[in-house]
């Protein structure tokens, strides 16, 4: 067993090195092939701006494609500005199961401590019985409407 250990971690290692590799030629082929993209791009926007000239004129074309990429840039931050209400909920909620799986997860890990001390049995029936009378009341109130972490959604 002690000769396998060491061929395991160098197979390992290696592994991690490779696959590192590919992915630092993957990353610089990837930004080759986006930067030539961007050029690509620059010189359609360009053609697209002679054409424009051309037909309409130069003043009208500037005009036009700088009120063109003010409306893309503004509709730009409004879906984003719609979409952040959506994600700030949604990390509302996984803070929310983070913190209670936490929760439960110290209560079991401290349960064997606290059945074997003095109070044993009382020091756990005590918050054990007000955790339920709150999930009970919990139940029965009747959610906001105006509330935005409410269940409504």
């Amino acid at each position: 067993m002690g000769m396998l250990a060491p061929l395991i971690s160098a197979l390992a290692s290696g592994e991690a090195i490779a696959a590192m590799r590919r992915a630092r030629t993957a990353a610089i082929v990837y930004g080759f092939a986006a930067v030539a993209a961007l050029c690509g791009l620059g010189f359609l926007q360009g053609a697209a701006y002679i054409w424009a000239a051309d037909r309409y004129g130069s003043m009208a074309a500037c005009l036009g494609f700088a009120a063109g990429f003010l409306v893309l840039a503004g509709l730009i931050v409004l879906i984003h500005q719609l979409a952040a209400g959506t994600r700030a909920r949604r990390r509302a909620r996984r803070r929310n199961a983070d913190l209670k799986a936490l929760g439960i997860t110290a209560a079991l890990a401290v349960l064997p401590a606290l059945l074997k001390g003095k109070g044993g049995k009382g020091v756990i029936l005590g918050p054990m019985i007000a955790l339920a009378a709150y999930a009970i009341y919990r139940e029965n109130v009747k959610p906001d409407r105006g509330d935005p972490d409410s269940e409504a959604d």
